[in-house]
């Protein structure tokens, strides 16, 4: 079965037709800009005032097939010839035209998307667009054709201004990356006059070059001169930082010898005991260590070894005595807290022989000696209690039931006050406030238990 079209003679198969050829694809040398090419922005749409075509899957509207074969494409100019289709029922012939109409329709709109998003030659887009306007009378095809060719002359039309912008986008691309340089160029300009962080200075001067190789699109005459401000600026910067590395070297070579005097000095020093004197001699040393500067590394750290050796024996030495004096006074503070027991255990209802007890405590205690200085206050503390205690008791007689109330009392108070703490730890602020309350009772009852034991007294 064969298909004949007018114009021509050539037969195909039906159920292999010849594929039409499809939408204009880019080339191996039109894969997009390259880098650092001045790359043109989106274009706006253009804006044609048109009827919404029929889908171009309807073929129907557009055309009809004569009993004999003939079909006929219908547009506003009247009916036009297309072809003579003998190959099967005049579905198939819808078919057919209709596939072909739908490849015209995706060149159409691959045109128009390509306009709108700037990712072609506006110039190009317009030659393809009027190729495929004038091919349009002779179209085999079936569909909306009308939509087209109005489609293609509003891409036509709107290619020119699309040519226009892209130019206009070029120009300020230039600019801007003339701009760019420029700004490169200054701050190169900056650093190589005042700038003294030589590496993270170095580092950026070079950062500075790889950027610049990426900015392209400049004139000769404009890209040559920001070049020539760059290529003095690092030119100006590395003389500058090979004088400061000349003059770091003659300052390495004293600060040689003067750390080598300081080596000795701290060698001389590290057999003393006299503690107080020689640590603070050794900061001295220290920090003029410090002020000394630095010489070539290798030597400057084999002359920090000799001079921290030397610190470090006598630091050794003086710590191993300080531990010595603080096993000692942790022993102090150890036998002091056997005292404090036995102090804050007198019986206060015999207040004259609790103040002879009380007075042998204190010379017990004198002979000790001192305790470790984070303990001292504490244990004072302790024991200045226990002698108010003593000091406040009056002499005579005291009823022991009523002290031992009083005494009920008291204990009742702090076992409330503990389990208010433990509740308000635990976020139980109802039961905290509860055992306040029931502490400030019992705190109550036992004062008042105190004042009428002071009273019989």
């Amino acid at each position: 079965m064969t298909i004949t079209e007018p114009g021509g003679s050539q037969e195909f198969e039906h159920d292999a037709p010849k594929p039409k050829p499809g939408p204009v694809r880019p080339g191996p040398g039109s894969m997009g800009p390259r880098p650092g090419a001045i790359r043109p922005g989106p274009v706006a749409p253009p804006k044609v005032t048109t009827v919404s075509p029929v889908p171009a899957s309807d073929p129907h509207r557009f055309g009809r097939v004569d009993p004999d074969g003939t079909v006929w494409l219908l547009t506003a100019a009247g009916e036009r010839r297309i072809g003579s289709w003998q190959a099967g029922d005049t579905e198939a012939a819808y078919e057919h035209f209709g596939r072909r109409f739908d490849d015209l329709h995706t060149e159409v709109m691959l045109l128009e998307q390509r306009l709108a998003s700037g990712s072609g030659e506006a110039r190009k887009i317009r030659s393809a667009a009027t190729t495929l306007a004038e091919s349009l009378p002779e179209a085999h095809v079936l569909g909306d054709v009308d939509s087209l060719a109005a489609r293609l002359q509003a891409i036509v039309e709107h290619a020119e201004s699309a040519t226009a912008q892209e130019k206009a986008r070029r120009e300020q691309a230039r600019a801007e990356h003339t701009a760019r340089k420029e700004a490169l160029a200054a701050e190169a300009e900056e650093l190589a006059a005042n700038s003294v962080q030589w590496k993270a200075t170095g580092d950026r001067l070079r950062a500075i070059l790889d950027e610049w190789k990426t900015i392209t699109g400049l004139d000769r005459k404009t890209d040559d001169a920001l070049w020539k401000r760059y290529s003095t600026a690092r030119e100006t910067f590395n003389r500058r930082r090979g004088s400061h590395f000349a003059e770091l070297d003659r300052e390495r070579v004293g600060a040689k010898q003067a750390k080598e005097a300081l080596c000795v000095r701290a060698e001389e020093l590290c057999d003393s005991t006299d503690w107080g004197p020689t640590s603070a001699t050794f900061r001295e040393l220290l920090t003029e260590w410090k002020a000394a500067g630095r010489a070539a590394k290798d030597v400057d750290d084999a002359l920090w070894h000799r001079f921290k050796s030397a610190q470090d024996k006598f630091f050794s030495a003086r710590n191993a005595a300080n531990a010595e004096r603080d096993a000692e006074f942790r022993a102090n503070a150890a036998a002091k807290e056997a005292l404090l027991a036995e102090a804050e255990k007198l019986d206060s209802s015999d207040p004259d022989a609790a103040r002879a007890a009380l007075r042998a405590i204190g010379d017990k205690w004198d002979a000790i000696g001192k305790v470790p200085r984070e303990r001292s206050a504490d244990l004072e503390r302790r024991l200045r209690a226990v002698e108010k205690k003593i000091r406040d008791t009056p002499t005579g007689g005291v009823d022991p039931e009523a002290q031992a109330r009083a005494d009920q009392f008291r204990v009742r108070a702090e076992q409330f006050e503990r389990q208010a703490e433990k509740a308000a730890a635990a976020g139980r602020s109802k039961d905290a406030e509860q055992a306040r309350a029931s502490a400030e009772q019992w705190r109550q009852w036992a004062d008042a238990a105190a004042d009428a034991l002071t009273k019989k007294r």
